[in-house]
């Protein structure tokens, strides 16, 4: 039996902090439709930015860590994100800001392909999926913090942005804590390579849980960067109000990694999974036909509770069926992390055409299909190596 060692532990879960970074770009988003006059979709390329990344190079990560190891990896995508959050402050303007969020998605990428297998290591066996869960609530203060630190940036000292340079100091301490313990990291017997990535998609389990993870995130990302545009336009409150929305939704996706950490070391872990997808269909549904600012709110915090634990039992109960192939798995689901980078763009046009509320329809979609797509997992016993 693996044992485990907080010393080893402690540095591979301050990573998770640096990953939390990425959902600033919600905050951001609303923040840049203003400083610069953009138009709604013209503001969405913001977080496509940074999720296009996932798609682009998550398996070449994959493959890398394979070869030159996981921690010198995710050192790398701590080390790229530090350099995303200082480019602002070497000049602020549209573009500028684009490559900035260029950089964190790139080094994000790298962070969460990196990460869960690392974490692997590090903890004993058979703790995998509640440590992914508190992996998931150390990102989510990371989350929720980011906007209530921009709300005192603008208060105290007038620039929304400042939030970058805490950011990148932070990122800098984790690299090097990182790099100071050294951690034995398990070998695959057979090594990572892209035909062998794409090959697996083969799989119907890994396949149809890949598509789930692309749509998790989408609805993640959806409602990260949508519930600005939603209490703005449907209760009239301003810009600094409704981000206080956004801090509520990852107030509560805290709060059910927090749980998720502590029930999945004893409650039955699809069962979970298919409860929680089904009350995320339930929830997007009031938010829809929500008719107060109050209820909405509760909407938000509701979603965000039953959610919060999607992505990491996906996650852990696949890599858990074919445990030979996680960099390979890894590499595939954090490639399906694109779809924070597809789903906001199409809320968008909906949001053009149809308004804020049916916006939320393409994000029900998202959840019905994964509440569906679950009981493959039940159902399905794979001998593929």
């Amino acid at each position: 039996m693996k044992s485990q060692s907080i010393k080893l532990i402690a540095p591979v879960l301050l990573s998770y902090i640096v990953m939390g970074f990425v959902d600033i770009v919600g905050v951001s988003t609303g923040y840049a439709q203003r400083d610069f006059n953009l138009t709604p979709d013209m503001a969405q390329l913001i977080p496509s930015m940074v999720f296009v990344w996932f798609f682009v190079l998550s398996i070449p990560v994959g493959v890398l860590q394979s070869r030159f190891g996981k921690k010198k990896v995710l050192t790398t995508g701590i080390i790229l994100t530090a350099m995303g959050m200082f480019l602002p402050f070497i000049h602020y303007s549209y573009p500028t800001l684009l490559i900035s969020f260029l950089f964190l998605g790139v080094g994000n990428t790298i962070i969460q392909v990196a990460s869960n297998p690392l974490l692997k290591d590090v903890v004993a066996e058979g703790k995998f999926s509640s440590f992914m869960s508190l992996s998931q609530f150390i990102k989510a203060i990371s989350s929720l913090v980011g906007p209530l630190i921009v709300t005192m940036m603008v208060t105290q000292f007038g620039d929304w942005k400042n939030v970058f340079l805490v950011y990148g100091a932070v990122s800098i301490i984790s690299g090097f804590w990182l790099l100071s313990v050294n951690i034995e990291e398990t070998i695959a017997q057979q090594k990572a390579s892209f035909g062998s990535s794409i090959q697996l998609l083969r799989n119907p389990l890994v396949l149809a849980m890949v598509v789930s993870i692309f749509l998790i995130v989408g609805v993640d990302v959806g409602m990260n960067t949508n519930i600005q545009n939603l209490l703005v336009q449907k209760f009239d409150l301003t810009l600094e109000k409704a981000s206080l929305g956004i801090s509520i939704y990852f107030f509560a996706l805290m709060v059910s990694r927090f749980v998720g950490a502590i029930l999945l070391a004893r409650v039955n872990n699809f069962s979970f999974l298919v409860w929680s997808t089904l009350l995320t269909c339930a929830f997007i549904i009031l938010l829809m036909v929500s008719t107060s600012s109050g209820l909405t709110i509760v909407s938000i915090a509701l979603i965000g509770l039953v959610s919060g634990n999607l992505f990491p039992l996906v996650f852990s109960l696949t890599i858990n069926k074919l445990p030979e192939r996680s960099n390979e798995i890894s590499a595939l689901m954090i490639m399906a992390v694109v779809g924070g980078a597809v789903i906001p763009p199409v809320m968008g046009f909906v949001n053009k055409t149809a308004g804020a509320s049916l916006s939320f329809v393409v994000l029900l979609i998202c959840a019905l299909y994964v509440f569906g797509s679950s009981f493959i997992l039940k159902n399905t016993n794979t001998d593929e190596k």
